[in-house]
């Protein structure tokens, strides 16, 4: 097993409104990938369509060498929502859990609900918003699923929650070396715990690859004012803007940068997914101004 979930082609529509489009994806297992892009870029969908909750328009999806579906054990989903039932105490999801998962790491559970501070006896209704998420993900862990998702799990948690909550994932990576997949839009957040990145535009795949790679082949380059056809061979343009006498390109680059001419900066992880999300943008918006000439 080499991959924890494969796409090619994979579309989902809801009538006239495209969520995913031509998705073509190989997220190598063992890895904990960062999925990120704006609202509405796709994230939810593709991550729903992972778990089985969605069925794909068109194209194809594996996880871990399987069609998805609802419900498998080898997969643990957190959404959005981190959801977890009001009137229910925190040791009756634990003891729920145990009844709906045959493989339930009972030790795990209740090691984790005393890391965190959480009171067996306490509703979950009664919960903070980070101790219902850290909830969520420990019933999520405890099934001992091959596959974690995670769908925007901190969006709406304070920082403090957010640094427990990562501290906490970081732990349970460690610990089972489970394949994890957790959208964000806090860019800083994945960059402390990702190793692999996926950047959904416009409900496409722009971008898709290990973190260090990324990294290295991404440079932002400021010289005299020249058009992209000029930069040579090798060097994909990502965003680009111009002044009357300097211009200044985001690249992704597999070929050495010698001209003395260009100021060559790295990118970090934010840089380079910010570049990509303008630079969708501003193709849109060209196509746009196309179309009504």
């Amino acid at each position: 097993m080499t991959s924890a979930l494969t796409a090619e082609g994979l579309t989902k529509r809801y009538g006239r409104r495209t969520a995913l489009s031509d998705c073509t994806l190989d997220i190598p297992a063992g890895h904990v990938v960062g999925l990120v892009g704006p609202n509405g870029a796709g994230k939810s969908t593709l991550l729903q369509l992972a778990c089985g909750l969605l069925d794909p328009t068109a194209g194809r999806i594996e996880v871990l060498g399987e069609r998805p579906v609802s419900g498998s054990a080898r997969i643990g989903f957190v959404a959005q929502d981190t959801p977890v039932y009001a009137s229910l105490t925190v040791a009756e999801h634990l003891r729920m859990g145990a009844h709906l998962n045959p493989a339930w790491d009972a030790e795990l559970a209740g090691r984790r609900i005393a890391q965190v501070g959480l009171d067996p006896a306490q509703k979950a209704g009664r919960l903070s918003g980070g101790q219902r998420a850290q909830l969520a993900l420990t019933v999520a862990a405890a099934k001992r699923p091959e596959l974690l998702l995670l769908d925007e799990p901190v969006a709406a948690l304070d920082p403090l929650a957010r640094r427990h909550f990562l501290q906490g994932l970081m732990e349970l990576t460690a610990e089972q070396g489970m394949s994890i997949v957790m959208s964000s839009h806090l860019v800083a957040d994945l960059e402390r715990v990702c190793d692999h990145l996926i950047v959904l535009v416009e409900s496409r795949v722009r971008v898709a690859g290990d973190v260090d790679d990324l990294l290295a082949g991404h440079h932002r380059l400021v010289g005299p004012r020249r058009d992209a056809a000029e930069l040579g061979a090798g060097r994909a343009v990502i965003e680009q803007s111009h002044t009357d006498v300097q211009s200044t390109f985001v690249v992704r680059s597999t070929a050495p940068i010698n001209d003395p001419s260009w100021q060559v900066d790295r990118l970090d992880l934010e840089d380079i997914v910010l570049a990509y999300m303008s630079g969708a943008a501003t193709t849109g918006s060209q196509r746009l101004a196309e179309a009504h000439r």
